[in-house]
Parts: C-alpha cells; structure tokens; sequence
C-alpha cells in the first residue's frame, strides 16, 4: 500500500494523458498532455497552436485556468495517497480492498468527467466559426484512434496514467497477500489447537 500510494503521486510527476493531433501540415504531431493540475504540450506554444486550429471549427478555447478539475483533482489524489498509507499502517486487508473500490469508483468518475469535457468541446461551437460543416463533432477520442476531418487523432493514457493503474493492482496485491496470510495463520492455528489437544488427551490416558 505504501508503493500503492508511492505510484498514485507520480500523477503529479508525469502527464497521465495525451492528445495527438496528426496532419499533413504537422506530420510529426501536435501532443497536447493532460497532467493532474494542468495542460501543456510538447513547447510553451502547443496549447496556443491548438486552440488557433480550434478557433478555426468554432471549439472554445482551451483555458486551464478556467477548468475546475484542475484546481481539486490534486486534493482528490493527495487524499488516497493519505488514505493508502492509513490503510497500511492499520493493516487490514478489508481496508486494502476498499481503497481500490473507492479508486476504481473515482478513477470512472473521472473519465467520465473527460469524456463530458471533451463532447462540450467538440460539439457546443461557435456560430461565428470560419469553417462550419452541418452536422459535424470535433470531439477527440476518449481511448483510441479517430479521423476530424484532415486530421487522426490519438488519445491515450501517458506515463503519469499507468502509475495510477499500477496503484491500483499493487493495493489488490496487498489484499489478496493479506488474505493469504491470514488463512494460513488460521490454518496453522487450527491446526496447533488439534495438536495441543492430542497431546493433553495422550497425557491423561499415560
């Protein structure tokens, strides 16, 4: 649990999501990262490059100071790290499986959250925007591969991402070593019980 919480404050180490934008006049891509408290790419005029391509179809622009997930998201991980470490410090395996409960449940809750970020972006837009195509979402992927237009764009976990995965399955390895320990200290109880009452049978019938 101590490494659980060890791997869940990497999020604020490394972007735990990146955007990618690909076309013909950025054959390398444009990386957008999404960190626990901000939103940044790959130089200080990434995010202003994108949000002159998003002005272009109408999209709001991307304003982080103005996103409040950014502001209590890093509460949110400091408190299960804290929670991790109580977990570990009382030690009991109910405890171990409730944390990753309660991070399976908000860790939804916050794609969730993106998802419902990413289709206010891609589809409440401009009536004023340069270009306008009836019908059209601009709405990036939440997990996988999608063509906008003259553009494929990628959204996928970054680094920050699997450490947060990898809190998870490490407090389920805590619970299931936990439980094995205590079924085999039950056993080896019930087991020295049987023993101590053959022998103080064998003492009475001597």
């Amino acid at each position: 649990m101590i490494l659980a919480a060890a791997a869940l404050m990497m999020l604020f180490v490394f972007p735990m999501w990146r955007i990618t934008l690909i076309a013909p006049q950025y054959p390398d891509g444009v990386n957008m990262y999404i960190w626990i408290n901000k939103i940044g790419g790959d130089s200080p005029g990434t995010l202003q490059n994108v949000n002159i391509l998003n002005h272009y179809v109408g999209m709001k622009h991307i304003e982080p100071d103005a996103i409040p997930e950014l502001q209590y998201f890093p509460y949110i991980v400091i408190g299960l790290a804290v929670l991790a470490l109580l977990a570990a410090a009382i030690d009991r395996k109910q405890l171990y499986l409730g944390w990753a409960i309660l991070f399976a449940v908000l860790a939804a809750a916050g794609i969730y959250d993106f998802y419902l970020w990413e289709y206010d972006y891609g589809h409440n837009l401009s009536p004023t925007a340069p270009i306008k195509i009836p019908g059209a979402s601009f709405q990036p992927p939440l997990f996988g591969t999608k063509v906008i237009l003259n553009f494929i764009a990628k959204s996928f976990p970054h680094t920050g991402g699997y450490f947060a995965g990898l809190s998870a399955l490490l407090a389920l390895a805590a619970w299931w070593l936990k439980s094995k320990l205590s079924k085999n200290e039950t056993q080896q109880a019930s087991s020295g019980g049987r023993s101590a009452t053959k022998r103080g049978f064998l003492r009475t019938v001597a």
